[in-house]
């Protein structure tokens, strides 16, 4: 093959690749235990699982929080957040559970010491839940973000939590529940 035709057709490819990723959103999507960065923020999911109010171990995570209504389950997203910038990072709110049948969950408050303050900064060159803090050294070692969810959740599989990211463009997480 000339030259002239080998170039033609490195060419033709390159433009391929281009125009295949023309007009399509880049979207970040990670299986629950891998790091999702978004901006100057790393999201690391350690767990999730759903939480029992009649379970000891359970209580402390539900404090102040009352028992399920009819119908209703508990959900536990337990993570931990990087900040690897030279400045404090707030959370970005709007962070959202949702299932394969568009049901969408929102975080509820917390009063757990265990609880992610969805209010918080991250601080610079750090992570939530700060060293110091009952989530950092409690079982999971992750901070808990609560959603109340309806309890046929499971069967609509796979359920993903969706984080804004600065750019706008959301990244998910794949949970393993």
């Amino acid at each position: 093959m000339s030259a002239r035709l080998l170039a033609a057709f490195a060419c033709l490819a390159v433009a391929g690749l281009l125009a295949a990723g023309c007009g399509e959103e880049e979207h970040l999507e990670v299986a629950e235990g891998e790091r999702l960065e978004l901006g100057e923020l790393i999201y690391n999911i350690q767990m999730t699982r759903f939480l029992n109010p009649d379970d000891l171990e359970d209580r402390a995570y539900l404090e102040g929080n009352r028992r399920p209504p009819r119908g209703k389950s508990y959900l536990a997203v337990f993570l931990k957040v990087e900040n690897h910038g030279e400045r404090p990072v707030p959370l970005p709110g709007g962070l959202t559970v949702h299932d394969t049948r568009g049901n969408e969950y929102h975080p509820l408050e917390a009063e757990s010491v265990f609880a992610l303050d969805l209010g918080d900064r991250v601080p610079a060159d750090g992570e939530l839940p700060r060293p110091d803090a009952a989530a950092a050294s409690g079982p999971v070692k992750g901070a808990m973000l609560l959603f109340l969810v309806d309890d046929f959740v499971s069967q609509n599989r796979p359920m993903k939590l969706e984080i804004p990211a600065p750019d706008g463009e959301p990244g998910e997480v794949v949970l393993d529940i």
